[in-house]
């Protein structure tokens, strides 16, 4: 049983961008709702909407446009640049996981003890004045 499971995390100065984040903005895209998205997500709205918020903050265009409810009720909706973070996101996992399978497989074939087949792998990008662990730091 293969229980190594791959993370890309991407940090951006005080944000960091990951599949958390990512799930929201789909189940936002599907669900038209920050408050569904995050009903589905098991979170608060309060919990939600403070990572749209900061989501929307850190970016130069927001990802995320709602609208209050009302009589015609609310609603959100990602924006263009909302829809290409997350496609762009989705594609890196894409890569990490088939172009990186192999080197994935070849680390947790060296694993040994209570650890073998538990790897997780987090994506970042090195600089030499990061610690050891750290895989990938985007700036």
């Amino acid at each position: 049983m293969d229980l190594t499971r791959t993370t890309l995390r991407l940090y951006f100065g005080k944000l960091v961008f990951g599949p958390g984040k990512a799930d929201l903005l789909e189940a936002i895209d599907s669900e038209g709702s920050i408050s569904a998205a995050g009903r589905r997500m098991g979170m608060s709205y309060k919990r939600a909407w403070s990572l749209v918020e900061e989501m929307n903050t850190c970016f130069e265009t927001p990802l995320v446009e709602s609208a209050r409810g009302g009589a015609h009720g609310g609603g959100a909706h990602l924006t263009d640049a909302g829809r290409a973070v997350l496609a762009d996101y989705r594609a890196l996992v894409s890569i990490l996981l088939t172009d990186g399978a192999a080197r994935i497989a070849a680390i947790g074939a060296r694993v040994g003890g209570a650890q073998a087949g538990g790897a997780q792998v987090e994506g970042s990008q090195v600089d030499d004045s990061q610690a050891e662990g750290d895989v990938a730091q985007q700036k």
